[in-house]
């Protein structure tokens, strides 16, 4: 299918069937990429508590890692979409490989900075004496993958913006199961213990972005060239415009989760080890759930950016409340499972520790009561991002983990303890949606003046 086939059919096909063509390999993708991060802190748990608490502190590390390729995949995806539904498929490839090489050049400047200062950032990142030895060996490793974990995050969703969700996936998915196979051989049968799940999940990004990449060689996908690098100051400006929200949402996400992690420890008392390990197991876990919502969205999101650009603002919002009702289904059953299971799950990971089970499993509790309402956090966040909706996108995306979790970590467990860490998510799920609810709306009544104005012509 060529450009130009490729984007008459994404702005003529029935938009319900367009979407969940789409959705379908990215929500794969997403819940095999949960899994697999799930996997590491499964088999490092028949370590021990610190380890596993080691796996959740980098986690946060991974996460800022992944923010800068979103930072730089969304940027330039929402760019190209929106260009290609205008048929100026130039400028689209310009973009393409500005924001790949980009990527590449951040990913190898913090790789060097992480590992000059391993030792420091352990600590900033919230390891305890105890658990510093496991963190040190875990992130020297993940530190070394960087430019190729962060250039994967920006071929991935430049192939999805593109409608080439498939071949997103490919990459993704056998990485992901490349993963799998080797955190036991290498924690277990080449005794590396922890070192041996980051050798894995470095060893599988290298293979998901040689994958990638030549996904982006086929089906009438923008081609990266060197010659098309121009990292003019307009570029840059583009791609923060679009990219930004995300380096808010996934950036945030990190800094919440290190904070998160110094007051689990705090506030844990004699069992702050075991509050740490039990929160970063429930953020695992709740991130799992949360990847099958963002995997249907990232299939409205090309939907979105190319009919946006092509006036359809119809077909926006069509398929803006599509998502949101089907979204919002899945995650009642999602949390209702979650809710009547929470001890058996978290017991999963670390069942040979009752304080991580105990701590873990109210904590999972309090996240599935709020965890229906992310439909529509996350929804709004993307149609706004597609459409390029800078500012507003950014203040829903910072406002889940950062402008109201932020905070609450550090009032809500100063008069309730160990509770407050626990009911912090919650707390800021609810003000999210407060917040999330008139923004997305203003904006929809917007796109249907247009499309009213559209139709008098």
């Amino acid at each position: 299918m060529t450009q130009e086939e490729k984007v008459t059919y994404m702005t003529t096909k029935s938009v319900p069937p367009l979407i969940c063509e789409l959705a379908v390999p990215t929500i794969i993708s997403m819940l095999v990429t949960a899994f697999y991060n799930m996997a590491d802190t499964f088999f490092v748990g028949k370590i021990n508590t610190q380890s596993t608490a080691a796996v959740g502190i980098v986690f946060t590390v991974m996460a800022l890692i992944q923010s800068c390729g979103f930072f730089f995949g969304h940027g330039t995806g929402n760019y190209i979409s929106r260009k290609l539904g205008a048929r100026e498929y130039k400028d689209a490839g310009v973009m393409a490989a500005t924001g790949f090489f980009l990527a590449f050049i951040c990913g190898v400047i913090f790789a060097v900075l992480g590992l000059i200062f391993l030792d420091p950032l352990a600590v900033a990142l919230g390891s305890t004496p105890t658990i510093l030895p496991y963190t040190r060996d875990y992130l020297r490793i993940i530190l070394i993958g960087t430019p190729f974990m962060m250039s994967s995050f920006v071929l991935n969703n430049q192939l999805r913006f593109q409608g080439s969700a498939s071949y997103a996936m490919v990459g993704i998915v056998t990485g992901a199961v490349v993963n799998i196979i080797l955190d036991p051989i290498l924690i277990f049968g080449c005794g590396l213990n922890v070192a041996g799940a980051a050798l894995a999940t470095v060893l599988s990004q290298i293979i998901s972005f040689v994958l990638l990449y030549i996904g982006s060689l086929r089906g009438g996908n923008i081609r990266i060239h060197i010659r098309n690098f121009q990292p003019s100051f307009a570029n840059i400006k583009e791609i923060a415009r679009g990219g930004f929200p995300s380096l808010c949402r996934q950036g945030l996400a990190s800094v919440s989760g290190i904070f998160l992690n110094h007051m689990a420890g705090i506030y844990g008392g004699i069992n702050g080890d075991a509050a740490i390990a039990a929160m970063s197991i429930v953020t695992r876990v709740t991130m799992f759930a949360q990847s099958a919502l963002i995997g249907f969205g990232q299939g409205f999101q090309p939907v979105c950016g190319m009919n946006y650009g092509a006036k359809k603002y119809g077909r926006v919002r069509e398929g803006y409340w599509f998502c949101v009702r089907y979204a919002a289904v899945f995650l009642v059953a999602a949390a209702a499972l979650g809710f009547v299971f929470a001890d058996p799950i978290i017991a999963l990971f670390r069942k040979e520790d009752a304080e991580v089970i105990r701590i873990g499993a109210l904590a999972l509790r309090l996240h599935c009561v709020v965890f229906p309402l992310s439909a529509w956090i996350v929804m709004c966040n993307m149609m706004l991002q597609s459409i390029g909706r800078a500012v507003k996108a950014s203040v829903v995306a910072a406002a889940r983990q950062g402008l109201f979790f932020i905070p609450f970590i550090f009032i809500l467990p100063y008069f309730l303890g160990l509770f407050g860490v626990q009911v912090c998510q919650t707390i800021s799920d609810i003000c999210s949606f407060g917040l999330s609810v008139p923004v997305g709306l203003s904006e929809l009544a917007v796109m249907k003046k247009q499309e009213e104005m559209l139709q008098v012509q």
